[in-house]
């Protein structure tokens, strides 16, 4: 496996409640299959003062905001300054960062979307990992599963690097923008501050500071 690979590279895992998760496993897609488990584990220590427990095992901070038509299945966890918005769906296994926005009929399941994340609109965010302040344009999807159903690879220099996971979509580097309707692919892993392009169709690693313009135009950014 690559160095560029690791969750170094990607994630300030000091911007997330499970920086636990990524300090046991190198790579950002070994703490998919253990989300589940975490959130079981660690919702048990959280604070009463600050957490309330709205049913079985979905913990939601008092100085977050949920919608009355959101709906939250658990286990789940809603840290503080985070909004859950009209129409969103939390299927389970997801812990929502500090001041995070889910929004209208976004979808998430077996996820961390880490601190300042945005899904504001019409977002699929499936068995994925969303780095600090990253966001998605309204429409864009992460695709999780392939339609042979087979173990997702990662496309890299020209490898195929087999994950062992039927179930994983991507890891989206710090401060990623995604533009509107775009689809990354599963197994998809793109670098920190890279921006990818409205109608977009993403697959393999990207790397930090590029601009996506499709699959045979990728321009680096000027800093």
């Amino acid at each position: 496996m690559k160095e560029i690979l690791t969750s170094k590279n990607f994630l300030d895992v000091s911007k997330t409640l499970a920086s636990e998760l990524f300090n046991e496993e190198v790579y950002p897609w070994k703490t998919i299959p253990k989300i589940k488990s975490f959130i079981l584990n660690i919702g048990k220590e959280l604070s009463q003062d600050e957490y309330e427990k709205l049913s079985d095992d979905v913990w939601v901070s008092k100085k977050a905001s949920i919608y009355s038509s959101a709906c939250i299945e658990g286990p789940a966890i809603i840290q503080e300054g985070s909004q859950i918005r009209h129409g969103a769906f939390i299927r389970g296994s997801v812990i929502v960062g500090k001041n995070a926005v889910v929004g209208n009929s976004t979808e998430l399941k077996n996820s961390i979307l880490f601190d300042g994340v945005q899904v504001p609109h019409f977002n699929y965010v499936g068995d994925s990992i969303l780095g600090y302040k990253s966001h998605l344009g309204a429409g864009s999807i992460i695709s999780n599963v392939k339609s042979d159903k087979s173990n997702v690879s990662i496309n890299f220099h020209g490898e195929k690097l087999d994950t062992g996971l039927r179930k994983f979509g991507a890891v989206l580097g710090d401060y990623t923008e995604i533009g509107c309707n775009a689809v990354l692919n599963p197994g998809t892993i793109i670098g920190r501050c890279t921006t990818v392009y409205p109608n977009s169709m993403v697959r393999g690693v990207l790397g930090e500071n590029l601009i996506f313009k499709s699959q045979d135009k990728i321009v680096k950014k000027r800093i």
